[in-house]
Formats: C-alpha cells, structure tokens, sequence
C-alpha cells in the first residue's frame, strides 16, 4: 500500500456572518504528500528550525511569522528574516507534493445561494476530498490519511462529522464506496503543540493563495513561490485548476 498524507488548514473563518469586507473568503488549502516525501520534508524543515531557533519548540504559523510573535521576533533583524524566507523557500520549491485549494467569496455565496445555503467549510472540504481522490485513484494502492488542526472540542466534532459525512454519504459526484477505498475512516486531528509539519506547511499556504484570489493583481511573493504545487492549464492559470473558486466564477 502507498501511503499519503493530506494536510489541511484554513484562511479566514466559515461564518456567513459579520463577513470582513477586508478578507470576506475562507480559503481551505490541502498539502498532498507521499509518505516518504513527507519525511525528507520533516528532516528538512526540522534542520531550519535548528539552524534558526536552536534550542526551542517553534511552531511555524502564518500569523506568528507576520507579527514577529512566539519565537519569530528575530524577523526584526532583516537581514535574519531575508536568510530564513531563503532558506524555507528553497525547501518548499525543491520538496515534491502538490497542493489543492477551495476559496468561497462568502459574500458571493450568499448572493448566489442565500445564507440558509450548504454549509461553506462542507463545500470547500468535498470539493479538496474530491480533488485529492482523482489523483491518487489512478494508484491502486494509494491510500489518504487526512490531518487537520485541532481547535477545541466543539469545532473538531463539527469537522469529524463533515468528513465521515462525506466518506459514508458520498458526495453529488463521489460514492462512498469510491471514498473509502483511498481514505482513513477518522480524520486526524493535531494540537499546534504536535508540531505536524504537514499542518504547519498547510498553513504557510493557505494565506497567500486567498490573498491571490483576492487581489490577484498585486505583488505577492511567497503565492509565487508555491504556485508551481497546483496544477494549471497551458498558460499558468491556477484558478479553476489548483485553485477552485465558489460560486465559480464565469
């Protein structure tokens, strides 16, 4: 049996409601990963936090690393901040897994389906699970573990019972039984302190993806550097590809 990990964090929240008009998406971005690629990415990523923050449990997060927060006040020196963004840009460009991401426009959700419609996260999460089963259903002996981070007792039953919804009910497009053969029954559920790489790389990525949907025409660095993990079509667009938009757009 093959096995691979799928790795899944958010930007932005799943509530239709008090929407930010500064970031009113939420953008569910899964890392999918050999297991063996998935160790040397361990052992990679293990070496930067040595090499940077010898001595300390650092827990690599989007909004730490923006904030100069929780270990990363080192950032305040730029030449160190300039190193390191280096460093882990060389690890995620040159480490094989590819990523799939599903970005709802809450406020063009509500337009489209009002805000009694199906539940956002339940969208993004089949429509990443679906995605994620048609590549490895051409490897017969592929099979999923799905992580994803811990939030609190009463949100982690909510998204447990989105997942074994979907793998026991199927989907619109997806039988069950196409579900269960490739993926976990249980989806794994890991604390910031476990220190799952695959979540903390999930959550590197999941940031900037939004911020292209939401302003694809500024500069944005770090979406350049993992834009290559999504799939495209022949001219680089990402957006239907890599990056699925809901409602779609036309």
């Amino acid at each position: 049996m093959d096995e691979y990990y799928l790795f899944l964090d958010e930007s932005g929240t799943a509530s239709l409601k008090n929407i930010d008009p500064e970031f009113p998406v939420l953008a569910l971005t899964g890392m999918l990963i050999s297991a063996g690629n998935y160790q040397v990415l361990i052992d990679k990523i293990n070496s930067l936090k040595q090499k940077y923050f010898p001595g300390k449990a650092v827990v690599l997060h989007r909004r730490d690393m923006r904030k100069y927060e929780n270990g990363f006040e080192i950032f305040f020196d730029d030449n160190v901040k300039r190193k390191f963004y280096n460093d882990l840009n060389k690890i995620l460009i040159e480490t094989n897994y590819e990523l799939i991401s599903s970005v709802v426009d809450k406020k063009n959700y509500i337009t489209t389906f009002g805000k009694l419609a199906n539940d956002v996260y339940q969208v993004a999460l089949t429509s990443i699970l679906e995605r994620t089963l048609l590549q490895v259903e051409s490897l017969p002996q592929a099979f999923v573990h799905t992580y994803i981070e811990s939030r609190g007792k009463k949100e982690d039953q909510i998204v447990m019972q989105r997942y074994n919804t979907l793998l026991h009910r199927g989907s619109q497009d997806v039988t069950p039984k196409r579900f269960l053969t490739h993926f976990d029954n249980n989806m794994i559920l890991r604390k910031k302190t476990d220190y799952e790489i695959g979540i903390e790389i999930a959550d590197l990525c999941a940031y900037p993806i939004a911020r292209y949907v939401l302003n694809n025409d500024q500069a944005n660095p770090a979406f350049d550097v993992i834009r290559p993990k999504m799939k495209h079509n022949n001219n680089g667009n990402v957006i239907g590809f890599g990056i699925r938009l809901f409602p779609p757009t036309c």
